[in-house]
């Protein structure tokens, strides 16, 4: 198991994923982040079912840096309450945990 996370986060606009991404990149919170093109989204919100598209965003970090990636998320973002789903990096090749650990803010000690 590795200290990495993949979170995940969708959006209704594209020029809110670039803003979001690109925020999240410069504050170093996130070695990349992929932007994936519209797709369906269907669930339930306030007693009623919804569908819309929305992109989805691949947000590579590191877990101590989870809390900071959530709170930018959530200032930036436009959804009363946004997704922020994180899922654990169990292995992946050694080069490309090096290089995240590397374009992300080191842990605090």
């Amino acid at each position: 198991m590795t200290d990495k996370l993949v979170v995940l986060t969708t959006v209704d606009k594209e020029d809110l994923a670039q803003a979001l991404a690109a925020e999240l990149v410069e504050r170093r919170l996130a070695a990349c982040v992929n932007i994936l093109p519209l797709g369906a989204s269907i669930y339930r919100w306030k007693g009623q079912v919804h569908r819309d598209r929305e992109y989805l965003l691949l947000i590579k970090t590191s877990a101590h840096l989870f809390n900071d990636v959530r709170d930018t998320i959530r200032e930036l973002h436009t959804y009363e309450l946004p997704d922020v789903i994180a899922l654990p990096i169990a292995v992946a090749d050694e080069n490309v945990l090096e290089w995240m650990a590397s374009m992300v803010r080191p842990e605090e000690t």
